[in-house]
């Protein structure tokens, strides 16, 4: 594997822990800024929401940029967004911060595999993708861990000033070892993109992406405070939680990619989902005793992301069968309705903090993660349903 691909990896790497991070230190930045967790939950949400803008939108309006430069731009984005953070005087200076970073993350993933398969042959494209992105779980292993780390004994900004560093190191190294040849993909015009959203079948998936990330979020986004506050545990004992959480992520992450394999994306997603509402609603029971909320993050880490691959699968095999013109659209749309997920669900754990208590987020998210099982027991049936009245006489004919 050319040596350009690390480059993209460190990228994917400073951007995970950028948008992972701020998870671990919200008690911590809520108290410093003096606004409630909930509000200091917001930045979450408005991170998120620049990923989902800033994929499809950005990506349409930079197409024809030379994906070198677009790149170098990107990563420059990132460090200054990350440094805004480092010297926010304030919640407003830190929200703007969030977006800017969010804005440069959407557009990354975009571009980030096209450019990855142009540095390789096509027999290793797969490979190249899966080592740009192995950035992003490893920054959920060891980033996320030891910036919560860094934030908890050097205070909040120092985490940023330290990501703002590995953006530097990131853009050094693709503007060192990135080609300035890497061919443009074919522009997806904004109209092309909405196109995509008129097909009812590919709007489902978006809602089961969207419930199952979001439902998710609304309790980890408030993971720091439940283990502190209801846990018991000190502040500095959050990164090695995190930590374990990562770790966990990072085995569910090929957990998830084999089941989807074996069984078919709407069996494995299946099979998460149901797993993954029992997690969140066991939490709501053993958040109260340290060791049983270690267990339970750890069988979470395990479910949380292992709806992934199942979800990517399946909606590339909806958008060959219903919008065979715009595949790249479709998967690019799913990666925002994950953001759209972690938006929502980060807004509705605040408001769900507010009124009803830190334990209340658990059982609420299961309850929506149970939304997302049951529109995809609902796909899986409209699937059937399509393929055996395909198999009837004289319909294959009449369909041609």
């Amino acid at each position: 594997m050319p040596l350009a691909l690390w480059a993209l990896a460190l990228s994917a790497f400073a951007i995970g822990t950028t948008e992972f991070v701020i998870v671990g230190l919200i008690p911590t930045i809520a108290a410093s800024l003096g606004v409630s967790v909930p509000s200091a939950g917001l930045l979450v949400s408005v991170y998120a929401l620049g990923v989902a803008v800033g994929a499809p939108v950005l990506t349409a309006l930079s197409s024809r940029v030379p994906r070198k430069q677009l790149l170098l731009a990107l990563m420059a984005l990132f460090t200054v967004g990350n440094l805004v953070a480092w010297m926010a005087p304030g919640y407003a200076a830190l929200m703007a911060a969030r977006v800017l970073t969010g804005l440069a993350h959407g557009v990354f993933f975009s571009i980030g595999s096209t450019i990855a398969t142009g540095l390789v042959s096509k027999d290793k494209a797969a490979s190249a993708i899966a080592l740009m992105f192995t950035g992003l779980t490893v920054a959920l292993v060891t980033g996320v861990p030891l910036g919560t780390f860094i934030g908890q004994t050097f205070g909040w900004q120092t985490t940023f000033l330290a990501v703002s560093l590995l953006g530097v190191i990131a853009f050094a190294g693709s503007w060192i070892l990135v080609p300035g040849n890497i061919a443009n993909s074919a522009p997806a015009s904004l109209l092309t993109q909405l196109a995509v959203l008129k097909k009812p079948r590919l709007l489902l998936v978006y809602a089961i992406t969207t419930l199952g990330y979001g439902g998710s979020f609304i309790a980890f986004t408030y993971l720091a405070p439940i283990l502190q506050e209801i846990a018991g545990f000190s502040a500095s004992s959050v990164g090695l939680v995190m930590l374990v959480y990562g770790v966990s992520v990072a085995f569910g992450n090929i957990w998830g990619g084999k089941l989807a394999d074996k069984k078919g994306p709407i069996r494995a997603l299946q099979i998460v989902f149901a797993l993954l509402a029992l997690v969140l609603l066991a939490l709501a029971f053993t958040a109260t005793n340290p060791w049983l909320a270690v267990i339970t993050v750890l069988a979470w880490g395990a479910v949380a992301f292992g709806n992934v691959p199942g979800l990517q699968v399946y909606v590339v095999q909806q958008a060959e069968r219903h919008a065979p013109q715009a595949v790249d659209v479709a998967s690019g749309l799913n990666i925002a309705a994950f953001n759209v997920g972690i938006a929502g669900g980060a807004w509705a754990g605040g408001l769900i903090v507010a009124h009803a208590g830190l334990l209340a987020t658990p059982w609420i998210g299961a309850l929506v993660v149970l939304g997302a099982l049951g529109l995809t027991t609902l796909a899986g049936r409209l699937d059937s349903g399509g393929a055996a009245a395909m198999a009837r006489p004289g319909l294959a004919a009449e369909s041609h």
